[in-house]
């Protein structure tokens, strides 16, 4: 039974979810220290919150750990580097918190155009300070959002509601889409910020964000302009921001999110004038914490129990149907792989995968990190899966490049690979019936062998007599060929050619070296495969 570590208090409704799916809970959020450790250790996966900070140290030796869920949109209190290289899949909750976190960016901006806070404060306090918090209206005025994710654009949409001009920036998002949705677009952030009444952040914490709004960008707004941050604290930097409001260069800012939480006594954000503060409450209706809890839950329930990846940070996400057909293309990626890991001589530089025909339209990063994890696993002491094996190549200076072209060849699909060590020696593979694992290219030898078992690879010029001799060698020392190809360059006899012999056994070296010390015979290879029909761990 698969077993779930909840390392931050979860809703009732996620936990249920994972007990009902047969799946053991360890529920005991707070731990800290060796506690916290040995907890990861045992569990299969884990769901954390903010609170809990899942770190390099913790996955040193991760023990069972496959996954770890974040409950929530940022993933900054979990290193993610540290757990891809490790094989561990990375996921989280984008959806679950999305309206609430939108309604309350909406909220601060209301109350910084109407001051709310300061007149509710001042109202406790026996005064009637009707003069002292003239406000604006939102109606008319342009609101920048920066980042149009699920929560950007919900914004956005509310904003568009109010009367309200949106000006966006996204560097993955196109004008012609931008305007599609309703929003104009700037070609960067320095465009966008003159020109906004309102600026509010929805962009992961990341090196390229941290202080991304700071004091240059703050001076380049209008003295009237008002900041939101319920996003991520640090995306706008808080020294700068409160020197911004003292001096008067901004009018206002609403904040839910610090760079520490709960914020240091000494943050100059508290004592700083024409700023609403929340306890960073995005998420903190009964709503989003259910739906956060449930979406947590199913995505571990679907990964243990079905082998689906969804809103996954460090892999590619795949659905049930998405793994079912691909899953035979998969384990072709995979023995490619393995097979060009034993031909390589030396290390490796670069390895290209072209992708033809039909296979070009298919998920082909899954094709390419099983191909990847098979090419490094021979090579490596420790564990390669889908989920780390390209960051492991860029990590040991290998590259590893994509190209596909969807016009078909010979083939339906072809799956090419092409290693550069001290030599460059192409591979290339489909499958038969859809299922059945063949290789159809050696270099410029056009073939057609079972990827499976031992292979004995030999090159040689194609004269008579010769596959007779290599056949007695191997029968001389009790070597059963199971199947045999011979692929030339070309259609005519003579020149170059290559055999390729599936063994039921790995042959003795006397009958190789018999085989390599044939005057015809330029050079042989023995290639370990697995079994037919068996498959790396990650794929059971």
């Amino acid at each position: 039974m698969p077993r779930v570590f909840i390392a931050d208090k979860l809703e009732t409704a996620g936990i249920e979810l994972l007990t009902t799916s047969g799946i053991e809970v360890d529920n005991r959020p707070g731990l800290t220290g060796d506690a916290l450790l040995v907890a990861l250790q045992s569990a299969d996966a884990v769901i954390v919150r903010s609170a809990t900070k899942i770190t390099a140290a913790h996955l040193e030796q991760p023990g069972q750990l496959k996954a770890i869920v974040r409950a929530g949109v940022g993933v900054d209190t979990i290193d993610v580097p540290a757990a891809t290289r490790k094989g561990i899949v990375v996921m989280n909750t984008p959806g679950g918190n999305t309206i609430s976190a939108a309604e309350h960016t909406i909220a601060l901006m209301m109350s910084l155009a109407r001051h709310v806070p300061a007149a509710d404060a001042g109202m406790k306090a026996g005064k009637w300070d009707r003069g002292k918090y003239m406000g604006t209206q939102l109606t008319g005025k342009t609101l920048g959002v920066i980042g149009l994710g699920r929560i950007g654009r919900e914004v956005a949409q509310r904003a568009i509601g109010l009367g309200m001009t949106v000006l966006a920036f996204d560097p993955f998002v196109t004008p012609a889409k931008a305007a599609e949705l309703g929003y104009n677009a700037t070609a960067n952030i320095a465009e966008l910020l003159p020109k906004v009444d309102f600026l509010t952040v929805h962009v992961p914490l990341t090196d390229e964000t941290k202080s991304l709004i700071s004091t240059k960008e703050l001076a380049s707004m209008r003295k009237s302009a008002r900041v939101l941050n319920v996003a991520r604290g640090g995306i706008i930097d808080e020294a700068a921001l409160a020197a911004a409001l003292k001096a008067g260069v901004i009018a206002g800012a609403g904040i839910d999110v610090f760079s520490t939480e709960p914020p240091a006594a000494d943050n100059p954000l508290l004592s700083a004038p024409n700023i609403v503060l929340t306890p960073h409450l995005g998420a903190s209706t009964v709503e989003a914490q259910e739906n956060v809890a449930v979406e947590a839950a199913q995505l571990l329930a679907d990964f243990l129990l079905r082998g689906m990846v969804a809103n996954a940070v460090n892999m590619a996400s795949m659905d049930r149907a998405e793994l079912d057909g691909l899953r035979y293309h998969i384990e072709l990626a995979y023995r490619l792989g393995v097979l060009q890991s034993q031909l390589a001589v030396g290390p490796i530089r670069k390895a290209t995968l072209t992708f033809k025909g039909d296979l070009a339209r298919k998920k082909t990063k899954l094709l390419t990190a099983a191909f990847t994890a098979g090419l490094l696993e021979a090579r490596l002491s420790q564990g390669v899966n889908l989920v780390n094996a390209e960051l492991i190549a860029r990590e040991r200076g290998i590259e590893i490049a994509e190209t596909a072209s969807p016009k078909r060849g010979d083939f339906a699909s072809l799956l090419q690979t092409e290693v550069e060590s001290e030599i460059t020696q192409t591979a290339a593979g489909t499958l038969f019936g859809d299922q059945y694992a063949r290789l159809v290219q050696m270099g410029p030898y056009r073939l057609e062998s079972y990827l499976d078992g031992t292979l004995f690879v030999f090159t040689h010029s194609d004269m008579p007599g010769l596959i007779g001799f290599v056949g007695t060698i191997f029968g001389k020392h009790s070597t059963n060929i199971a199947s045999m190809t011979v692929g030339r360059t070309g259609n005519c006899p003579g020149g170059q050619a290559i055999g390729v012999l599936n063994l039921d056994s790995v042959p003795p070296q006397e009958a190789v070296d018999a085989v390599q010390a044939h005057p015809h015979v330029s050079g042989v290879t023995v290639v370990k495969l697995p079994p037919q029909g068996e498959v790396p761990g990650w794929m059971k």
